[in-house]
């Protein structure tokens, strides 16, 4: 395993991303506060460019009749077919079984790095 260094930490504001080319993959790079996480830039679905998609929040659960707005900033929707999933994990919202692929990061001397 390699650190990459893709980018500096002043690049990327606060709830906000950036996409990467790294040895062949397209890696969306986000910052929700002071962390920074990866996620690869394809959707499990159909295999759009998953972090070209709004970064938002989604329902939580609640009772009949009783939505419930939380995790802003924490959720990546498909652009295609508005599928979430979680940026820290790569997890969907909707299924245990359904994630995109999440890499490790790393920051130094305000270097921000992906391990491959």
């Amino acid at each position: 395993m390699a650190v990459h260094y893709v980018a500096e930490t002043n690049e990327i504001p606060d709830g906000e991303s950036k996409i990467i080319e790294l040895e062949g993959r397209s890696i969306g790079l986000y910052r929700i506060g002071n962390e920074y996480y990866a996620l690869h830039n394809r959707c499990p679905h159909e295999g759009a460019a998953l972090c070209k998609g709004p970064i938002c929040g989604t329902t939580l659960p609640s009772g009949v009749y009783d939505y419930q707005f939380g995790r802003k900033g924490e959720i990546v929707r498909c652009p295609w077919h508005g599928w979430e999933f979680e940026i820290k994990t790569g997890m969907s919202i909707f299924s245990d079984k359904v994630r995109t692929r999440s890499y490790k990061v790393q920051v130094d001397d305000g270097k921000i790095g992906i391990i491959l």
